[in-house]
């Protein structure tokens, strides 16, 4: 039997996924997944490193994700299937090596983004029950979250994209409080201070210009998850005309509030007192009404924010295992489906398995902000694909397709996307080296699985793993 051949009989021994998503669903899940961990948690620590300006990293991360943005709609449109920016990969360079790697990096970025967010949702529950939790508490909280995350994505994709929409609700509605706050102090009297947001506050060891380059590169990981969408076009209806306008919607929804939500932040409070808390937007409202019980519901709010960032990128994150496996860049038994869910049990155990791994890691050893850490590895991992993914799409103008009608971005932009997004990744634009270690890390367990997978292949009769079709790369059945 040919390779191409066993690909297709795996795939006919497995249902397809559902198509469940119209534009309304792909909108609010492109920005639930936006608006979530990275303005609820990291603001703090975009403020702190770049001072009361705390606006501008977000306004140039949005700016670069808009760029890259742009490359995947040509690659969405042109190639309408799951596996994304892997898929992509293996179309524009046709090496199994880096396919694998570069899947099993935003892999990891969506179990570094997820388990991001199961920290900030322990730290915030403990918040709201106003209660000094010891580490191992937070850790035992952030688990048994990401448990109940994997029973909802168990559930199927319908359950878990209508528990996006609440979820995408509530964490807007608690943007909408916070941006209302700093209208009502703006014009109440409170003690506001608007030269504080174009106050650059970098320290003595840094340059204004490696400071913002720094604060960019973790204020990224706000920006980040429009790229979690192109791994639903297989549960995506009419993904071809839905996904530009839907997904161009989306980010600039997020950036705007972002911006507004920042310049709020640090006009109502300090950037020192912002630098420090793990609630950021808590001390916001606190500074912005007084007196008033909002700022002992925000925590609870903020939990339901972080979820949907969790339960998206861990959907993404099984989404994208399941679509590699069934073309047998990863184990076979990582693409099974349940008979009656159809939902990818086994991605979905391996990606959670995964994220208890990266939890109890920097729940022992993390020598500084755990949030922090994942956060900026999530932004590291992701840029690096954002660098090969807008090199990608120039590769792939060869390939023609007969169809025609995909979208088709400006040159330019993939150009300075790429160079952009690899400078943010170098030591140069000021990233700790924890980011690396951590990142390092990740690699080091895909380079091992990647060989691992070779000796499976190879015992499955699938020459060197090499796949003879990557049209359907990461594609379900036909």
């Amino acid at each position: 039997m040919t390779e191409s051949g066993a690909g297709a009989k795996v795939g006919d021994q497995q249902p397809e996924l559902k198509r469940v998503m119209g534009p309304g669903l792909l909108l609010l899940f492109i920005v639930g997944d936006i608006l979530g961990t990275g303005v609820y948690a990291l603001l703090g620590d975009v403020a702190g490193e770049v001072g009361g300006a705390a606006w501008l990293p977000f306004l140039i991360a949005f700016g670069v994700a808009t760029i890259t943005a742009f490359s995947y709609l040509e690659l969405v449109t042109k190639y309408p299937q799951a596996a994304g920016a892997a898929l992509y990969a293996h179309k524009a360079f046709g090496i199994h090596f880096v396919t694998f790697l570069v899947a099993f990096v935003v892999m990891c970025s969506g179990i570094t983004s997820a388990s991001t967010a199961s920290r900030a949702f322990a730290a915030n529950f403990f918040e709201g029950v106003d209660y000094d939790a010891p580490k191992l508490a937070v850790a035992v909280l952030a688990l048994l979250f990401m448990a109940g995350l994997a029973a909802i994505n168990y559930r199927g994709v319908g359950e878990s994209v209508k528990l996006n929409v609440v979820l995408t609700i509530i964490e807007i509605t608690g943007l909408i409080v916070v941006i209302m706050v700093g209208f009502w102090a703006f014009t109440g009297g409170a003690d506001v201070d608007f030269s504080r947001t174009v106050a650059f506050e970098t320290g003595e060891d840094k340059s204004t210009f490696l400071a913002i380059t720094a604060a960019t590169s973790l204020a990224f990981f706000a920006m980040v998850g429009f790229e979690d969408s192109v791994n639903m076009a297989e549960e995506t209806k009419d993904p071809v005309n839905t996904f530009p306008k839907i997904l161009l919607s989306g980010l600039s929804i997020a950036g705007v509030v972002y911006i507004l939500v920042s310049i709020v932040a640090v006009a109502l409070v300090p950037v020192g007192e912002l630098k420090e808390s793990d609630t950021p937007l808590v001390e916001v409202v606190k500074a912005g009404a007084p007196g008033l019980p909002i700022d002992d519901i925000l925590p609870f709010i903020t939990m339901f924010a972080v979820s949907n960032t969790a339960l998206i990128n861990m959907l993404m994150a099984s989404r994208l295992i399941y679509g590699m496996s069934r073309q047998h860049v990863l184990p076979p038994v990582l693409g099974s489906v349940h008979p009656t869910r159809r939902s990818p049990w086994a991605a979905i155990i391996f990606t959670t398995l995964i994220a208890f791994g990266v939890i109890i890691y920097v729940s022992t050893f993390a020598s500084s902000s755990a949030i922090s850490i994942l956060g900026g590895t999530t932004s590291l991992l992701l840029l690096a694909v954002f660098a090969v993914v807008n090199v990608a799409v120039l590769v792939l103008r060869r390939d023609v397709q007969k169809s025609g009608g995909h979208f088709r971005t400006p040159t330019a932009l993939p150009v300075v996307g790429f160079l952009v997004s690899l400078y943010l990744v170098t030591p140069l634009s000021g990233r700790p080296a924890q980011q690396y270690i951590v990142a390092g890390g990740l690699v080091v367990i895909g380079v091992v699985l990647f060989f691992i997978t070779q000796v499976i292949n190879r015992q499955l009769g699938i020459r060197d793993g090499r796949i003879t079709d990557p049209t359907h790369l990461g594609a379900g059945p036909n």
